[in-house]
């Protein structure tokens, strides 16, 4: 019987790019002892060395064991790991190894991960675009990138317009918000989804003062309107806006997800494979919402690995709704790391049919492309906004 012979996290990179918290990308790749391989990826966002040393002590349990019980290997990990579902480097880690094992029970079966999950439900998959407005501070310059990016075939935009603003907002950002989504909307016109960045920054009185200014707009969606771990403050911001609301990224775990859904907190989840227990955790979490009527927009920030898995379960999940993508505003290197196998056209990807996760992982660009270090920080911004975007001003009319 064939077993896990050996699991490697190799972290792989190049700086410059807009989206600096995805700089470098973690990938796992999972070998077996008859020399398959598969391959997943882990998010890398400030703990690409701490998840290099989970995954280094998940590989020490799982070796030796065997490469198609999944689920098995799921709880023996949570036996073995006190903290996994309080530890995002852990559940990384485990997201990562997941991946690779649909990968290789695909590539097996000779078969995508989506014909292993029930069929397609759908062929293409409806994208929107994210990291397309680096360096944009003022309404022109976000009108003029989004029009660009209509022009390309994208349905839907995804940005953040609260420049340097944490926690509180005052009149002046609020103005210079809803002055920046105007701005957008009439380039773009009716009909593109326009879905609103808050990055889960924001008190729920600050959110919620955006949240009348914006709404005129009609966006799809407000993204993580207050702090993640701000309950309370989404409780209140829900009670006092009539705008729909997603999160879900930094959830690690299904159980965390049915608080949300049992308290009507969401209206779009967006959990992500590389954090949340990969394919298996990811599809439950899916079904879950759909007893809920909550449509899915996975998370999808990092790398071709991540993209490649999650139209996987876009394929197949029946309350898809719409897909993050930063694939045409990835650097080069990560369109190559799968042989750019997965574009955009008309604003949709479409799934990739190949065995497992659909694409091939190029062992050159993973080996030319080994990095080190923790990912690419712009000095005064934080990692996790559009390269360029943070006005340092605003800090000073925050009290």
């Amino acid at each position: 019987m064939d077993r896990i012979r050996g699991v490697e996290a190799i972290v792989v990179g190049e700086r410059g790019s807009a989206a600096t918290w995805a700089s470098v990308a973690v990938i796992v790749r999972v070998e077996t002892s008859s020399g398959r391989m598969g391959y997943g990826e882990a998010v890398p966002t400030l703990r690409t060395g701490q998840v290099v040393e989970a995954t280094k002590r998940l590989a020490s349990v799982v070796v030796g064991m065997d490469p198609h019980a999944i689920e098995l290997i799921h709880r023996t990990w949570m036996r073995e790991e006190f903290y996994l579902h309080r530890s995002i480097e852990s559940t990384a880690a485990l997201s990562a190894l997941d991946i690779a094992l649909w990968d290789l029970k695909g590539r097996e079966f000779g078969a995508p991960i989506h014909e292993l999950l029930g069929g397609a439900y759908r062929r293409r998959v409806l994208s929107y675009a994210n990291g397309w407005y680096g360096n944009c501070r003022t309404p022109g310059d976000f009108a003029e990138a989004a029009s660009r990016v209509v022009k390309m075939g994208y349905r839907g935009l995804k940005f953040d317009p609260f420049g340097g603003y944490f926690d509180y907002i005052d009149g002046a950002g609020v103005r210079r918000a809803a002055e920046i989504v105007s701005a957008v909307r009439e380039a773009v016109g009716e009909d593109v989804h326009l879905m609103i960045e808050h990055h889960g920054r924001f008190s729920y009185e600050s959110a919620v003062r955006i949240a009348d200014a914006i709404s005129r707009y009609s966006p799809l969606f407000m993204e993580e309107p207050v702090h993640p771990h701000d309950l309370e403050g989404l409780r209140r911001y829900r009670s006092l806006t009539r705008v729909p609301v997603a999160l879900g990224e930094r959830i690690l775990n299904k159980e965390e997800a049915l608080q949300y859904l049992r308290e009507g907190l969401v209206d779009f989840l967006q959990v992500d494979l590389t954090n949340v227990g990969g394919v298996t955790e990811a599809w439950k979490i899916a079904a879950l919402a759909d007893s809920f009527g909550v449509k899915m927009a996975y998370h999808n920030a990092f790398g071709p690995v991540q993209n490649a898995a999650t139209l996987q379960l876009d394929a197949t999940v029946p309350n898809f709704m719409i897909q993050e993508t930063f694939y045409d505003f990835f650097p080069q290197w990560k369109r190559d790391l799968i042989g750019d196998a997965t574009k955009v056209v008309d604003g949709y990807h479409a799934v990739p049919d190949g065995p497992g996760i659909g694409v091939d992982v190029r062992e050159d660009v993973l080996e030319s492309h080994r990095a080190e270090g923790l990912e690419e920080r712009v000095p005064g911004e934080p990692v996790w906004v559009v390269r360029g975007t943070w006005v340092e001003d605003d800090a000073s009319r925050i009290p």
